[in-house]
């Protein structure tokens, strides 16, 4: 693969190369097992001493290529494809976090993600502290302690909007001696490559744009292969492992260690694996990513320009919009585009919001986002009802909180759309 290709060239291109004679297009290897001839070789895999696949639970040729493709794009050394984005979540903190240790988590997540560190992660033995993402640098440090294993955030908070400023915690993360692990849903790697700004790993929900089609769902996790885990805060990663006769896994594989451990060790015990099915359509919907995010990011600041001079709204969120308290971040950190989603509310608040929703006629009221087709979702009732009315808050959501996920058909149609809605509503 020719780490020189640009980004374009790279999601048609990468991940998979056939051979002469061979598919032109990645095939899919619908095959739970596969065949040796020699005892020896498969000893050797179950060893992980000889390169392979052994199972699909664990690996698998259609997996891999998309794994290839997607650590192309951040800019990793390898991944781990999940059967969701919220395995590749837990996968990617329980690889560093054990029962008895800590993590620091920004506040302004997904509403599930917040439900997992905060409720499942707790009944595991694993205690998580929230942060405002926005507070003084001593502030967030102030909540580490001794076991602390991460510091997790989202590129683009879900659905607050807030831009992470990458810059203050990657600076956190090093200063304290542990991995920055990054959600990038929101932005995909076209927009935005955490790895480039300080994170170590970085998980996406390929559910949502890696997709593109509202079709699958699944996750993935990006290992950049830049974090020191023989630095003496993470023996699991240099002590042996007595599941594969004291294999040491930063000896063993170097700056692979962590992605290694996280497919030989959790993929293997708990298989949240991704079908091969599901590789396939998200390797082929990744060679239209860097397209569908340039749409959506035209889309979406168009249709929260209309927005914010609609008399009969009463405030607009969108990164891209001046008025944004992270428009100069965004600017930063997401020069290409702020992506699909933008926030509003409507002046009367949650009744009028409500009936806005149910007069829409193309933008449909769905419990998604990051689909080619515009849809709408209120999250104070929906994604983040799990949560009390101060978790809400600080999450970003408020009771008259719209959130639109704007695709990719023509912006008239959706102002149009939204127009309409509006006048029955208001």
């Amino acid at each position: 693969m020719h780490k020189e290709w640009k980004f374009a060239t790279k999601a048609v291109q990468a991940g998979y190369e056939p051979k002469p004679g061979e598919p032109r297009i990645l095939p899919i290897y619908e095959s739970t097992t596969f065949y040796y001839d020699s005892t020896d070789y498969v000893a050797g895999l179950f060893d992980l001493k000889e390169e392979g696949h052994m199972y699909s639970r664990i690996s698998n040729p259609t997996l891999d290529a998309f794994e290839k493709k997607m650590a192309a794009l951040e800019g990793g050394v390898g991944a781990l494809s999940t059967s969701s984005g919220q395995a590749a979540t837990t996968i990617s903190l329980i690889n560093v976090c054990q029962a008895g240790e800590h993590i620091v988590a920004a506040s302004t997540l997904y509403g599930g993600t917040f439900t997992l560190l905060s409720v499942t992660f707790k009944k595991l033995g694993i205690e998580v502290t929230f942060v405002d993402p926005e507070a003084e640098e001593e502030e967030i440090k102030a909540a580490f302690q001794p076991n602390t294993k991460a510091l997790f955030a989202e590129t683009i908070g879900n659905p607050g909007l807030n831009v992470l400023d990458f810059e203050k915690f990657a600076r956190i993360a090093r200063d304290k001696g542990v991995p920055l692990i990054i959600d990038n849903t929101f932005a995909t790697p076209y927009l935005c490559r955490p790895l480039e700004h300080g994170a170590h790993v970085v998980i996406h929900s390929t559910t949502k744009y890696i997709d593109g089609q509202a079709r699958s769902v699944g996750g993935v996790i990006v290992d950049g292969g830049n974090f020191p885990w023989d630095n003496g805060r993470f023996p699991t990663f240099t002590e042996p492992d007595p599941a594969y006769h004291g294999l040491r896994y930063v000896e063993t594989f170097g700056n692979l260690a962590y992605i290694t451990k996280a497919r030989v060790q959790f993929m293997r015990d708990i298989g949240l694996t991704m079908s091969p099915f599901t590789a396939f359509l998200l390797h082929m919907s990744l060679e239209t990513l860097a397209l569908r995010m340039q749409k959506h990011s035209e889309n979406a600041l168009r249709l929260a320009q209309y927005l914010e001079g609609h008399d009969k709204v009463a405030w607009v969120n969108y990164p891209g919009l001046k008025s944004s308290p992270s428009y100069e971040r965004a600017r930063k950190y997401l020069p290409l585009g702020c992506g699909g989603i933008l926030t509003f509310g409507l002046k009367g608040g949650l009744k009028e919001g409500k009936k806005f929703m149910e007069s829409l006629k193309l933008a449909a009221l769905v419990v998604h986002l990051g689909d080619t087709r515009t849809c709408v979702l209120h999250p104070a009732s929906m994604t983040h009802r799990q949560l009390s009315e101060e978790e809400q808050r600080i999450a970003g959501v408020t009771p008259d909180l719209i959130r639109v996920s704007v695709g990719i058909e023509d912006i008239e149609d959706i102002i149009a759309d939204f127009e309409q809605a509006i006048n029955k509503a208001v």
